[in-house]
């Protein structure tokens, strides 16, 4: 027997039929299909820049490492220091050269196919030794172990013409020409660990006078406060070579007096405030 057709009126609510393109499917929710109440994103919230878009771009660049086998490939330079017949040509290699800004402009400045050869007329053949020696070592001779000095069999004892100082000095001057830091310090280092004589110590007090500034007091001022302190016995050992000095360099006397005079306020000073500290007695007024 047939069964009854059953038809279901839509009218009612108007609402279609789904057609097969409409069918839901009841395993699970669409993936593409938005939980209720939530939006999506706009566009203009997925373009906004976060900051790490360029980070690539921002990464610090690490500089190559320098091998001491590049300092060795690279081309060798000619120094001729001195003039007429004491020129000496010495040979080092360019980029230990180059760790000198003054020596880099040097070089940067030979043309294409010429000759690499600099000219140190005016430099001290001996200072400009060292100076090459610290760029391959790191020091020079002599060495420093600690706080002590390599022992120097060429410098006499005692070093009544201050050559030990002035080895140091005229390093100290060409390190600063140079732009070579860490080599003024060194040489700056050494002085103060140098023993020598009053006449020694003048010596090297004319030379740093006459070969540095004014304003360079990191080795001018201990030069004049060493004999601020001492010139009560060293003028005796050395009053001629003294005098002499004051006289050829005038801001040499007046930078000792400054401090002979500073030492002797604050001794006075001192002495007041002792004085002054005690307890007074108690002033009692008439009335």
């Amino acid at each position: 027997m047939a069964e009854p057709e059953v038809v279901i009126d839509v009218s009612e609510n108007n609402t279609p039929a789904p057609t097969q393109s409409q069918d839901v499917d009841m395993g699970g929710q669409d993936e593409s299909t938005q939980p209720e109440g939530s939006a999506a994103p706009s566009t203009e919230q997925q373009d906004e820049p976060t900051g790490l878009e360029n980070i690539e771009d921002i990464q610090p660049e690490i500089p190559a490492r320098v091998t001491f086998l590049d300092y060795l490939k690279s081309p060798i330079v000619e120094l001729s220091v001195g003039t007429g017949e004491d020129i000496t040509i010495l040979h080092a290699h360019q980029l230990l050269l180059e760790k000198s800004p003054y020596l880099e402009e040097k070089i940067s400045a030979l043309a294409e196919g010429e000759n690499r050869r600099i000219d140190l007329p005016d430099e001290d053949l001996l200072a400009t030794a060292c100076f090459l020696e610290f760029l391959y070592k790191a020091d020079y001779f002599p060495t420093l172990s600690g706080s002590s000095l390599e022992s120097d069999p060429e410098i006499p004892v005692p070093d009544t013409e201050g050559m030990a100082l002035l080895r140091h000095a005229r390093v100290y001057t060409l390190a600063q020409r140079f732009g070579v830091p860490t080599l003024s310090q060194l040489a700056h280092k050494k002085i103060h660990l140098t023993n020598s004589t009053a006449r020694g110590e003048i010596e090297y007090a004319r030379y740093v006078y006459g070969h540095t500034q004014t304003s360079d007091e990191s080795i001018r001022k201990p030069v004049a406060a060493f004999w601020a302190t001492r010139s009560h016995v060293l003028r005796h050992e050395a009053e001629k070579e003294f005098r002499s000095m004051c006289l050829e360099f005038p801001q040499f006397g007046f930078d000792v007096l400054s401090l002979v005079l500073d030492n002797q306020e604050k001794r006075t000073q001192r002495s007041e405030t002792t004085i002054g500290g005690g307890r007074k007695r108690p002033r009692v007024s008439a009335v």
